[in-house]
């Protein structure tokens, strides 16, 4: 009870040192062991995760927790197959579980089986339509698909209930770009800044907006911004930039005729599904637009603890912390996706 109280006051830290002198005591308990691996994998440490939750398994090897828990972080390394395999022995156990439609939803759009995608995602929405990752992860998957307007509805509805995640506003106002309400795409990029401070896409994607509507001096100060970000991330995380990114990012410096002294290092791909989609906004009268306002980032799973870029309901000050791990912990020990990352923020 301990530990959940501290749950309520969002002290992870204090939380875990409570479990782990419970587990100490209860070194067979299932419950305190699922719960104690779900806060590791909330907090990205995957070595330990791993090592409560194959205990939890190993006393009942079909606890539906942990075997969803282990499925999202097959899925977040990519592994999807396996993923879902893992996902198929839950469903046996408990079928209408909205963590589980989700990441199962999640693991056919990193296979680019969208229309499976959309159907298992609208199931966890029918499960629980409060959900706000959920609703994020449809509208990133609509997204993709260039279905606009569906994305408008999903990414809005997903903004009511988490109205200080910057991401959300980021991918609003990429499909208010492609819906041509370019006034109320700047509004949204606007409100995606400010309360996103890590986030380069975010900077990036704006630039690239307002470049393509001929305003290059607020342009360039946006991929200045986005540099600085860059550069802090270098230096302060080992995430590795998505190869797109750097590669619209480039474009855009060449065109701006700045840029040439930010170094990419690692261009990996993110270890989420990322979430890719091309934003046609009008050019100026007298450029070519520079190309598609790309809206990567992790995709997120609907369970995790997003922990996002500096926050806490799906951010970390990293890039993108999957605002979903699997099964969050909560007071109920209950469960919470990811990213995914995203790019997917799982349950």
């Amino acid at each position: 009870m301990l530990g959940k109280i501290f749950l309520l006051k969002g002290d992870l830290d204090k939380a875990i040192e409570i479990y782990k002198k419970a587990v100490e005591f209860s070194p067979e308990n299932t419950e305190l062991l699922t719960t104690l691996g779900l806060l590791y994998l909330q907090l990205g440490i995957y070595q330990k995760a791993f090592e409560h939750l194959g205990n939890t398994l190993t006393y009942d090897p079909t606890n539906y927790k942990a075997i969803l828990a282990a499925g999202s972080m097959m899925q977040t390394h990519g592994d999807f197959d396996v993923a879902l395999t893992k996902y198929k022995v839950v469903a046996c156990a408990v079928i209408e579980s909205p963590p589980l439609w989700n990441n199962i939803g999640m693991c056919f759009f990193g296979k680019k089986k969208y229309v499976a995608a959309i159907s298992c995602l609208k199931r966890a929405n029918y499960l629980a339509p409060l959900d706000w990752k959920i609703l994020y992860n449809l509208g990133l998957v609509h997204l993709t698909m260039q279905q606009y307007a569906s994305a408008f509805h999903f990414l809005s509805a997903a903004i009511n209930f988490q109205p200080k995640m910057g991401e959300l506003y980021m991918l609003l106002a990429v499909a208010l770009t492609n819906l041509e309400d370019s006034e109320n795409a700047k509004r949204a990029y606007e409100e995606a800044v400010r309360l996103d401070k890590c986030n380069p896409l975010v900077n990036l994607n704006y630039a690239v907006l307002l470049y393509n509507q001929g305003e290059k001096r607020d342009a360039l100060a946006q991929y200045q911004e986005m540099e600085k970000k860059v550069n802090l991330l270098k230096y302060s995380s080992s995430l590795e930039f998505d190869p797109e990114m750097v590669e619209v990012a480039q474009k855009l410096g060449a065109a701006l005729q700045v840029g040439e002294a930010l170094v990419w290092t690692k261009p990996v791909k993110d270890p989420k599904s990322k979430h890719q989609t091309a934003s046609t906004s009008k050019a100026a009268r007298f450029q070519q637009p520079l190309g598609s306002n790309q809206a990567l980032g992790q995709a997120m799973s609907s369970a995790a603890t997003c922990r996002k870029l500096s926050s806490g309901a799906g951010g970390t000050s990293q890039l993108t912390k999957p605002p979903s791990l699997p099964l969050e912990p909560e007071p109920t020990v209950e469960a919470q996706p990811t990213e995914a990352s995203a790019q997917t923020r799982e349950k």
